[in-house]
């Protein structure tokens, strides 16, 4: 860790530098613009923003679309909702962890690897030593809104926002007095959720906390599931400039692998409990606004990896903790009009321990080790005439292992009018080598690796028709991946080495159209085109969905079509690599006698379609589920 002091102290000058000059140029009064709360995203520059301003190509999941699926889980939600995006699953409910999981992500066919960030509240979320995401960690009741950066997004975020962003804006109590809900759902496989949220604002405090509680015995034997996650969001406003709040979000749980169908296993099984605890310190003004933001995310694992028919069970379990924890400060300046200037300072330092411990009371250590990371970027948008929106920044990424890493970026939008919207960007992405592609596992591993990267282009028209109750939205995208970490033959023996490339390319479509008060049409449609074999990214994806909804009932049908997506794993010497496509048939309808009270039945995958997104695999049949919504 050759250059872990000069980071350090590196990073402490630029933070105190910052700070003292983000405090000292605030002076006026916050003004508020009245944009739909649809059309105003975070992620895109830090800062609130019209989303039509933005450069870069975001999508928004809202409070009510993640309501009305009844889902605990985040992810399947978006991979309906979001076009170009894909989430794997593998079973009725819940991801797992380690071999035979699911939850890889993908935008536009890049993800695999965490080459997508997952985030609360702009905070990274991922594991110090593997760096995968969580994906059974991300639940509903604890999100305000998503959203989706569909491209690269290092610029502002640094490593793993390589191919995009998901982040999650956490709720909180924004209204005044005690308020609450619960749900209950029991369906097929002896699945059951529970969740029940809380919160509450008096004066300048506000706080909120929900549990979650799920669990399945699965389609298959031996693919049980069990999680119970909790969340807790405080806050308080010194004034109209300034507040603070913290969050502590904790999971625990256990998952069961089968194996696949030809070669099933025997006691594979992980239990897990990950945790994050942050805190920030915001303020708002006229002429600036910004934020320092400290997080710490830690997990600890046990893992058997167990065996399979005429082997012996193993005499060990994996064990491992690890953290991921940082800080950051960035500050927006409004100098002029339709002037806008971010700049801000990051710094990372993720690892953990890994042992196996046997069944004799002895251990065998695996890796225990850091590294630390650290960047400072710039981010200008210049608005002109009230409609041309120029965006450019940069950002120097200070790695110990590697070096530094240059991140440009650079966007136009131009917006005809209220409905007519071009944009394009062209940016760069990469993901840090982590812990286990650098240390562990020899002869596999390689402590001279370097950054994945990829350049990335796109066009986007939005279109709002027929007073505003059509809305479209039409993307195109050239991606060029280079220095991809893959395992090869060195002189006989596998190595992690930087030796792979890629060129996606493809469109996007999403459309909603108001047809009715009570009636409202949604879907979308994405086409990707790469030369090489994308586990988990299907080549055509499409969703469509239709809403009606009139007190007290609603009902609600929506259709899922994928084609092309491999089922095999890439890195596997595999001569013919299995595709699968299929198309589901889901349906919700509720009835809501009271306010305070609702009931719910969904039904998923009612044509009984049998397919896979693992090779081995199979997922269920027809899924049903129904459920009590009750709201105090």
């Amino acid at each position: 860790m050759k250059k872990s002091v000069t980071i350090y102290l590196f990073c402490i000058s630029l933070f105190t530098q910052s700070g003292i000059f983000s405090l000292y140029a605030q002076k006026d009064h916050l003004s508020t613009d009245t944009v739909p709360l649809n059309e105003v995203v975070i992620s895109g520059t830090r800062t609130i923003t019209n989303r039509n301003q933005v450069p870069a190509t975001i999508s928004v999941v809202t409070k009510e679309e993640l309501d009305e699926s009844s889902e605990s889980a985040i992810l399947p939600v978006l991979s309906e909702r979001i076009p170009g995006l894909f989430v794997t699953e593998r079973g009725v409910t819940g991801f797992g962890l380690s071999s035979g999981s699911a939850g890889t992500v993908n935008i536009h066919g890049v993800g695999g690897g965490n080459k997508v960030l997952m985030m609360f509240d702009g905070q990274p979320q991922w594991a110090g030593i593997f760096g995968h995401h969580l994906p059974d960690t991300y639940v509903t009741s604890d999100a305000e809104r998503v959203e989706v950066i569909r491209g690269p997004a290092s610029l502002l975020y640094g490593s793993n926002a390589m191919g995009g962003v998901i982040n999650i804006i956490t709720q909180k109590a924004k209204e005044d007095g005690f308020h609450g809900r619960g749900r209950l759902l029991y369906g097929s496989y002896n699945t059951q959720k529970y969740m029940l949220n809380a919160g509450g604002k008096k004066g300048k405090f506000n706080g909120y906390a929900s549990i979650n509680h799920d669990r399945t015995d699965g389609q298959r034997p031996h693919s049980e599931f069990y999680i119970t996650n909790g969340y807790t969001k405080l806050g308080y406003d010194f004034s109209s400039h300034w507040n603070v709040s913290g969050n502590i979000i904790l999971a625990k749980f256990e998952s069961n692998n089968p194996g696949t169908i030809q070669n099933p296993m025997n006691e594979n099984w992980a239990e897990a409990l990950r945790g994050t605890y942050s805190l920030s310190l915001q303020n708002s003004y006229e002429k600036a606004n910004g934020a320092i933001q400290a997080f710490y995310n830690f997990g600890n694992h046990k893992i058997n990896d167990g065996y399979k028919n005429g082997e012996p069970p193993l005499d060990y379990l994996f064990r491992s903790d690890d953290y991921n924890a940082g800080a950051a400060l960035y500050e927006s300046f409004h100098l002029f009009t339709g002037n806008q200037i971010t700049a801000g300072v990051d710094f990372k330092q993720w690892g953990g321990r890994a042992w196996n411990a046997y069944t004799d009371g002895s251990k065998k250590e695996i890796i225990d080790t850091h590294v630390d990371e650290c960047a400072v970027y710039g981010l200008v948008q210049q608005t002109l005439v009230e409609k041309l929106t120029l965006n450019a920044g940069i950002r120097l990424e200070m790695n110990e292992e590697y070096g530094n890493e240059w991140v440009p970026q650079a966007g136009v939008a131009y917006r005809f009018s209220d409905r007519t919207v071009l944009k394009a960007s062209a940016s760069k992405g990469f993901r840090s080598p982590n812990i286990r592609e650098l240390y562990m596992f020899t002869p596999v591993n390689n402590p001279d690796l370097k950054p994945e990267k990829m350049n990335n282009y796109d066009f986007s028209y939005l279109q709002k028709l027929l007073d505003n109750k059509l809305e479209i939205e039409l993307t195109a995208y050239f991606a060029k991946g280079k220095d991809m970490i893959a395992m090869t033959r060195i002189d006989g023996k596998p190595k992690n080495i930087n030796t792979g490339a890629f060129i996606n390319k493809g469109f996007d479509v999403a459309a909603s159209y108001a047809l009715l008060p009570e009636l409202k049409l949604s879907g979308n449609y994405s086409f990707l085109d790469s030369d090489i074999q994308i586990t988990g990214a299907p080549k055509h994806q499409a969703f469509f969905n239709v809403l009606w909804k009139k007190e007290p009932f609603s009902f609600a049908c929506s259709y899922q079509y994928v084609s092309g997506l491999y089922t095999t794993d890439y890195n596997l010497p595999v001569a013919n690599p299995l595709t699968e496509s299929y198309g589901l048939l889901s349906a919700k309808a509720s009835y809501q006698p009271v306010k305070w009270i609702s009931f719910f039945i969904n039904g998923e995958n009612l044509t009984d379609t049998s397919y896979e997104m693992y090779t081995g695999y199979p997922m269920p049949g027809i899924v049903v589920m129904g459920g009590i919504d009750f709201r105090f």
